[in-house]
């Protein structure tokens, strides 16, 4: 699933785009360590987490995209880190469950 399929299956935004950025899988929660354990390459995280930490934590996990729900805006430090990163933000007014059910069809992201 592409960064746009994505932004138009949440009803979101792109933020920071990456081209050629593809998900295979997806992943739901809002502790980065969570993520850090159990997120695999080739996913997208969805969450509210709107900080310059998700971005680590997607460089070090494999992820390619981030979806933050809630319509929460995305900091000037976060959005340059990404771009830097090559990591794509999409922002939705959906909740994680809305936006997880949105995506369902990304099968699960496991290590």
């Amino acid at each position: 699933m592409t960064t746009a399929e994505i932004a138009d299956k949440t009803g979101g935004a792109i933020a920071v785009d990456k081209p050629g950025a593809v998900v295979n899988y997806a992943y739901a929660s809002d502790l980065l360590s969570d993520v850090m354990g159990h997120c695999g390459d080739e996913s997208v995280l969805i969450t509210i987490q709107n900080h310059l930490n998700t971005i680590a934590v997607c460089t070090l996990a494999g992820i390619e995209v981030i979806v933050i729900c809630h319509g929460r805006p995305v900091p000037d430090d976060m959005a340059e880190a990404a771009r830097r990163e090559e990591v794509a933000i999409v922002t939705t007014p959906m909740s994680q469950y809305e936006a997880s059910l949105a995506l369902s069809e990304l099968p699960p992201s496991k290590k």
